[in-house]
């Protein structure tokens, strides 16, 4: 039996009727907390469910949902039956659902709601052989097309699993038994910024090797409270799921990402995952507050900053005690300030904050340090089970993606590529040998096509990914997401896309924070003018122009942003403009916004 399939029997064993999960589907509805014991229960009737509708090992399921327990009652479930499940991101397009379903060769595929019933169900028109189920988590709510003879609510397929005939619980506990390290887990695709999704094979070894790893390094209890707020599409959240059912900690699963701000309020959690556009987002809004502040309240918090910044980096941060009179301040600051702060926030009593995905700016990283909000800043891939490096507790060093987890051998190829040996790196992609030759060096690192190098403690630094390098006509190297990542501190500017390879000189595409341009707009006379006619408006263009120039002061001229667009929509994931992790995919913008982007060197 693998310990991933084992972990629910054996908590319930431990915590019996202690909550193991709470779950809200609808806004201003209640949160209802499921039990250690009740958990075990749905497992255990998905599994015979699955086993009902004629499944074998080695076959796969694919998932497309929004964040729900059946999720990873589903999944846990296929697992006792050995087999594999295949997250797809619930906001996918036609196109992506399809190849991902056909090329992972799911039969049975679970779907969210009325959003994502159509994507299987299209599929299953095209390709009726190849489906032999479709079930929707939710229950109500939308109504099933005339024509469709495949499809059945979960309460239906509980109902299967419920009244499974005898031979079938013990079809799925021999299985379950049977399971061996070596069994794909997880088939996730990655969206990848270039060329093609390919399908990480992910076993149950990579993951125990994982849950071993993090159980060492990191200080959590299972008093903790964990939010799972990035889709658990996301290797980060699926990952950190699993961690948590094998610690013991509590999840909240948080059904809309829209409605973070309100149910973060809600469950009040000490531990989350995030991407750095949630930091992002959260330090803008403070300097928002902060800037509409009387003079002698802004002294105040920038004392309380300086005070925060002392304690927890000169002093915390090294493993040091800090003096008394600087604890006794920052006591002071942290209960006049810091406090109301996380309460604004929704994370009262804050313990952790793993944060990946893409660049967070040093500001931000020092700035939530500075106030007591543990961002944990780490680095990894869908290839490598989430994390190979994280800050340590102690003798971080931001600006880094922290040191590598016990176990995990990280070196730097001679073009500066960051290699990763270790037992959490997948075996390879599903059947795709050419990506597998590829993906591997001959001693058996895999490549993985981001740029770095190791400082003399050990700590890794990214530089770009690979790919995303470019050389400028001149000749020099400009790394796009460093400086878009410091772009995202002005609170005038959502999102930007560097340009510049091959050109003279770095331009920009951005996408500002309307809002934020619309109050800016009615001060400059432009009160009432729609998206379009401020956006068109020299002066608009001239005032983002002075935003961006501070930003990058403090750089050469070669990778300074001489001129820039400005676009009126957020760069889409359905449009192929970003990925699901929101990293820009620049070949796709390149082409989209061809005519903006020559027009920003036609002289």
């Amino acid at each position: 039996m693998n310990k991933l399939v084992e972990t629910i029997g054996r908590q319930a064993l431990r915590y019996g009727s202690r909550e193991a999960y709470r779950f809200c589907w609808r806004k201003d509805g209640e949160w209802l907390a499921t039990s250690w014991e009740e958990f075990a229960a749905q497992t255990n009737t998905a599994a015979r469910a699955l086993a009902m509708l004629g499944v074998r090992e080695k076959d796969t399921i694919a998932v497309c949902s929004p964040n729900t327990p059946q999720i990873l009652i589903a999944e846990i479930g296929a697992f006792r039956n050995r087999m594999a499940a295949i997250p797809v991101y619930s906001g996918s397009s036609q196109e992506q659902f399809d190849f991902i379903v056909a090329n992972g060769e799911a039969r049975i595929i679970f779907v969210g709601d009325k959003h994502q019933y159509p994507l299987a169900y299209r599929y299953w028109k095209r390709f009726p052989d190849r489906v032999d189920r479709i079930i929707v988590f939710k229950n109500s709510g939308f109504d099933f097309e005339p024509d469709d003879t495949v499809s059945i609510v979960w309460d239906d397929f509980v109902r299967l699993g419920m009244e499974a005939p005898e031979e079938f619980r013990r079809l799925v506990e021999k299985r379950t038994a049977e399971g061996l390290p070596d069994d794909p887990a997880t088939l996730i695709y990655t969206s990848g910024t270039t060329g093609e999704p390919k399908g990480v094979v992910i076993t149950h070894a990579n993951y125990d090797a994982a849950m071993e790893m993090h159980l060492k390094a990191l200080d959590v209890s299972d008093e903790d409270l964990s939010m799972a707020f990035l889709p658990m599409s996301h290797i980060l959240e699926k990952a950190w799921c699993f961690f948590c059912l094998t610690k013991g900690i509590r999840i909240a699963v948080n059904y809309d990402p829209r409605l973070i701000q309100d149910t973060i309020h809600e469950v009040h959690p000490n531990l989350m995952c995030c991407v750095p556009r949630f930091w992002e987002k959260v330090y803008a809004a403070v300097r928002e507050k902060i800037a509409g502040m009387s003079r002698l309240q802004r002294l105040a918090v920038k004392r309380a900053l300086h005070v925060g910044r002392r304690r927890n980096i000169d002093y915390v941060r090294l493993g040091r005690k800090a003096p008394k009179l600087l604890e006794r301040e920052y006591a002071f600051w942290d209960r006049t300030i810091f406090s109301k702060l996380k309460h604004a926030i929704g994370i009262p009593r804050p313990n952790m904050f793993p944060t990946a995905g893409a660049p967070l700016s040093d500001r931000i990283c020092e700035f939530m340090r500075s106030v007591g909000i543990n961002v944990k800043i780490g680095y990894g891939l869908s290839e490598t089970t989430a994390t190979v490096s994280c800050f340590p507790d102690t003798d971080y060093v931001i600006g880094t993606v922290g040191r590598p987890l016990p176990g995990i051998d990280v070196r730097i190829s001679d073009d500066g590529e960051i290699l990763v040996k270790a037992p959490t790196v997948t075996p390879g992609y599903y059947r795709n040998p050419e990506a597998n030759a590829q993906a591997f060096t001959s001693d058996g690192y895999f490549r993985t096509g981001d740029a770095g190098y190791i400082t003399d403690d050990g700590s890794i630094v990214l530089t770009e990914r690979v790919k995303d390098l470019f050389k400028t006509a001149n000749g020099k190297y400009i790394a796009p997401q460093t400086l878009e990542s410091r772009l995202a501190e002005n609170k005038y500017i959502d999102e930007a896309a560097v340009i510049g390879d091959r050109r003279k000189f770095v331009t920009a595409l951005v996408v500002p924070n309307l809002s934020q341009l619309r109050q800016w707009a009615e001060k400059e006379g432009m009160a009432g003018a729609d998206t379009e006619t401020i956006l068109a408006d020299p002066r608009t263009n001239r005032f983002i122009m002075k935003q961006i120039d501070e930003v990058q002061r403090d750089m050469a001229e070669y990778e300074k942003i001489k001129r820039i667009a400005l676009l009126p929509a957020h760069f889409s994931v359905m449009n192929g403009e970003v990925t699901n992790t929101m990293k820009v995919r620049r070949p796709v913008v390149a082409r989209r916004y061809a005519k903006e982007i020559e027009a920003m060197y036609a002289d």
